[in-house]
């Protein structure tokens, strides 16, 4: 919407049908990755962490040490391994409805030439946009895995402490995700 705004307003009638390029690149790029991040560490990280604190304070982890299984290969290495191939995915599909959004405000709502706009977007949105959009949710996942479990399996005092447990793993892994992706939009390449 703030693109086809600043267009008509700013360049000139008939320049919003260059929203599209704008709005598929600042998508795939950054805000859905960012997104669907934050809200899979807020969801998803906290079950990590209190399925796994829940497992530590009833000493099932233990168990699992006793009977000489690596509680990391059972509880961590599946978790972040679905992490890293499911936000990928994850934000592949809100890449796609995002973009399909952004054509229907600005074609059907604005009266935005809908060929023009496609061709633009087409044009002037690369491969490689998109896939590093995939590769900073890759390495969210992975992220959001690791701290989830870690904190998970560091959780101490009952139920109070799987509470506090899920709320760090939201915290913790909320900052690292606006971090880390400031850092790889720094340093991939354009």
């Amino acid at each position: 919407m703030q693109t086809y705004v600043g267009f008509h307003r700013y360049v000139g009638q008939g320049s919003e049908a260059y929203g599209g390029p704008i709005i598929s690149l600042g998508l795939t790029k950054e805000l859905i990755p960012i997104l669907v991040g934050l809200m899979v560490a807020g969801r998803v990280g906290s079950s990590m962490a209190a399925e796994i604190g829940t497992m530590r304070i009833t000493e099932q982890v233990d168990a699992l040490f006793t009977l000489g299984a690596d509680p990391n290969r059972y509880l961590v290495v599946p978790r972040t391994a679905a992490a890293f191939l499911m936000l990928p995915c994850l934000t592949l599909f809100g890449d796609i409805i995002g973009i399909i959004c952004g054509m229907f405000y600005n074609v059907t709502l604005m009266g935005v030439n809908g060929k023009v706009y496609l061709r633009n977007t087409l044009l002037y949105l690369q491969f490689w946009d998109v896939v590093s959009g995939l590769i900073k949710a890759a390495v969210f996942g992975i992220i959001i895995a690791v701290i989830g479990c870690w904190q998970g399996l560091k959780t101490e005092g009952g139920a109070e402490g799987v509470g506090r447990a899920t709320t760090r793993t939201v915290v913790i892994a909320s900052i690292c995700i606006l971090i880390v992706n400031f850092l790889m939009s720094k340093f991939l390449p354009e």
